[in-house]
Order: C-alpha cells, then structure tokens, then sequence
C-alpha cells in the first residue's frame, strides 16, 4: 500500500508541478502555502503555453523566488532531457551555485531505501558522464543541456529553450547606477536573447529595484517588440496581512524594513522601485480636447556636450495661465541637424515666441534657427530672443516642479509620441546623481514664461 501511494505521488510529480515541489521538498513546499502553489501553478501554465514568450516573476526575498527557478528547472529536464537551459545571474558565482545544484539535484544517489531522489521520479534524466562541469554540463541524449552565464561571463556557441536571468542586481549602489542599468539590458538583448532558439522562453525573476532594472525594461519594451508577457508580483505585505506568516512574520517585517530604510525596503519587499519613491514629479496632468489659446510659447535648451540632449518644447498658453504641450523636439542629433528641426518645429506650431538659453552656443543656435525659418519657410512671425540661464539648475527645477504639475497638461497619448521626453520627466530623481536633466530643465524654462515677468514677453526691440 505504501508503495502504491509513493507509485501514485511521483506520477503526480511528473505532471504536476507544484507536486513535484512538494515530494521533493515538502518542508518548504508545503500544501498550505498559497503563494507557492499559485507560483508553480503559473511557471507550469507559462512552459505549456504556446502564446506566451516571456514570465517575469518579482517575489519577496526568503520567499522561494530562486529555490522555485531551480525546481522548475529540474522538472523541465526530466520532461524532456534535450531541452537546453541558459542561466544568467549578476556573477558567475551565483549562476554557477544555480547550476550545481541542479546537476547535484539530478546526480543524487539514494542514500536510504524509503527515501525519493530525483532518478525516481525521472529516470530517464542523467547527467553525461564526463560532462558534468558545474557552469556546463549535458544530459545522456542531449548536447549541452546546461549553461550558467553572467554579464560578464560568455554564452557564445549556445542556443538555449530556456533562458532564466535570476537578481542581476546585487545592492542598492546598482539600482541607482543608470550605466549598470542599460549594460543588463544591452546583455540581455544583444547577447541572451540572440542566443533564444525558436520558440523558446525567458523568465526573469527580480526583485525590483527601480523602474529601468531589467523586469522593468522588460515589462515597458518588450510587448513593443512583439513578445507576449505574463507577470507574477507579489508583496510581502497587503493590506496588513502577509504574503507567509512563517516565513516572514509581521513583527520580523517591521524590524527588517525600519532597518534598512523604506524605499530599500518597498523595493525588496513589495516591489516598489527605489526611484518612484525619489522622483521629482509624482504625477502629470492630460487632455484630450485643447482649450481656447492666447498664444503658442516654446522654450529651448540647447545641448551642453554631444552626451546631452537639445530639448526644444512647444505649449499652447490659454487665457487662465495654463500650458497645453503640442510637440517635443528631444534630440542628442547634431546643431547643424537640429536647427533645421528646430525651425520646422516653430513653423509648424505656429510659434509665436520663442526663447532660446543662450549657454553653449546657444546665441548662434538662435540666429541660425530664425535665419532658416526665414530662408526656407519664408516666415517671421516667431519672436526669437535667447537669454544667459545664470540660475542654478537643480534649485530652478525644484522650485517649479509643483507648477509643471499642476499647470502643465500633456496629450493623453504621449508615451508614444515623445517617448524619451517621457521616460526623462518620469525617472527624473529630486535627490542624488541625475544622468539627464535636458527634459526637466526645458520643461522648467516653459514654465519660467509663464511664472518669470522677465521671460513672459518679449518686445519688438529684442526680436530679431
């Protein structure tokens, strides 16, 4: 009868793979466990779908997260043991761990006659002999069923079904770096995902530590290019209850999150990216249908250095003070590029006035921009003037921050229309290192015609 029942279990393991979990690792794996379940149950959905390519998973530290990667990873070999797995970890250390311990979970001897190893449940899965490195290994009937990787690591001559990037964010001091950030993303797309076969999958299982992390970026980007995405986020807390009492307990929770502070601590623990917490503007106001205007007003700031964008801005003001954006020149192109954009721009929009910082080349940009509109779109009715900015930056965009808010209404549509402009206002930090400030600073210097007497207008004597 015992055996019946054991005979009955690892059939269910094999199709099931939460009870694969559980036969295996019953103390972790436990049935009154919801959150688990529920995780397994969508890893098993993910792998069987044909209309999904891609799971991003984001779960609480000690929550199982990593444990359940490498579960699935093993009930996926013993499936099929010529599927082909690529890991990817933020060093070779940690990735290689991974593997190792899933070669170990499918070398494992049985040690005591009632016990359940893995060639029970799959014995048809065995690890080649003489094949067996922990970061590269292979299946009997297979060919390099195995590869743990890191940014810095190597994927070449692989093909992989499955590619699984488990924390590449080891620390705080990372998710702040913005150049860290778009390396992980620039590994991911140009090395990890060359390396996907048709019809392969990726998981990705983070904790989110900021917006542009890679499950962000994979979140916002990868639907655009034409992958189907399936996302499991779970907090630690919700509502006053948590995720797991006996993994983690209330009163363990708050110790742990007054500790390390509580932007590291939402990132960690309820998925809330370092950087919402910091962003300058919390929120920015919309319209569908633009309202009676006075005037079209643009403000532009030219590029300090060619890392630098020139961000050139065109509003509607109304006659209540309001400023409706109609368009977004958000460029690192060349002056000689940019002043032809630029003019076209000001044509287009019907600008009336225009003011251009005079910083950096900026006066010569100015007269070349009205001499084109002149000179091709025979036209003069922009008022141009460009002025020295000699306000500090960080203080003048921190103090008008509440007005852009408030007072300045963008389409409903423009992610898409401008979306670096977009993505700027949105990760633009109040405190600590900003890659870019061109967008924030632009949007500022519009506001700045409406809240500055000295910039408001403009009379026929400073008008070229």
């Amino acid at each position: 009868m015992k055996n019946i029942v054991l005979g009955a279990k690892m059939e269910l393991s094999r199709r099931n793979f939460f009870d694969y979990c559980n036969l295996t690792a019953g103390d972790f794996y436990k049935r009154d466990r919801d959150f688990l379940i529920e995780l397994a149950d969508v890893m098993q959905s993910f792998a069987e779908s044909d209309d999904q390519d891609v799971l991003v998973i984001n779960v609480p530290p000690r929550h199982g997260k990593s444990r359940t990667a490498g579960k699935f990873v093993e009930w996926l070999l013993g499936s099929n043991p010529k599927l082909k797995v690529m890991t990817g970890s933020y060093n070779e250390t940690l990735s290689t761990t991974f593997s190792k311990n899933v070669r170990n979970t499918i070398s494992e001897v049985k040690a005591q006659e009632d016990a359940v190893v893995y060639a029970d449940i799959f014995p048809n899965t065995r690890i080649k002999h003489g094949d067996g490195a922990m970061n590269l290994w292979a299946l009997e009937g297979g060919y390099n069923n195995y590869l743990a990787t890191s940014p810095t690591g190597t994927a070449t001559g692989f093909g992989a079904d499955y590619i699984i990037i488990d924390d590449l964010i080891k620390n705080a001091g990372e998710a702040y770096n913005d150049r860290v950030l778009e390396g992980h993303w620039d590994w991911f797309t140009n090395t990890m995902l060359s390396r996907l076969e048709t019809g392969g999958k990726i998981i990705i299982i983070m904790t989110r530590w900021n917006s542009n992390d890679l499950a962000g970026k994979a979140l916002a980007e990868l639907p655009q290019l034409g992958y189907s995405l399936k996302h499991v986020n779970m907090k630690a807390k919700v509502d006053g209850k948590m995720l797991c009492d006996d993994i983690l307990s209330e009163k363990e929770y708050e110790r742990k999150t007054k500790a390390m502070g509580i932007d590291i601590a939402e990132a960690n623990y309820n998925q809330n990216p370092i950087d919402i917490k910091g962003r300058l503007y919390s929120s920015f106001k919309t319209y569908t249908e633009m309202p009676r205007i006075k005037r079209i007003v643009s403000y532009t700031d030219t590029a300090d250095t060619g890392a630098d964008y020139l961000c050139s801005l065109a509003a509607a003001e109304t006659f209540d003070g309001e400023l409706y954006m109609v368009d977004v020149l958000y460029t690192k192109e060349a002056m000689e590029v940019t002043e032809k954009s630029n003019a076209e721009m000001l044509v287009k929009n019907e600008v009336n006035y225009a003011l251009i910082e005079s910083n950096n080349g900026g006066r010569g940009y100015a007269r070349s921009v009205e001499r084109i509109m002149w000179e091709k779109h025979k036209t003069r009715k922009t008022a141009v003037k460009w002025f020295h900015q000699s306000k500090n930056k960080q203080a003048r965009i921190l103090s008008n921050a509440s007005f852009v808010m408030d007072h300045i209404y963008y389409p409903e549509n423009w992610k898409d229309k401008w979306p670096e402009y977009y993505k700027a206002m949105h990760a633009y930090q109040r405190e600590g290192k900003n890659k870019h400030d061109d967008a924030p600073d632009a949007t500022t210097g519009l506001a700045e015609i409406l809240t500055d007497r000295s910039k408001a207008t403009i009379s026929s004597a400073s008008a070229w």
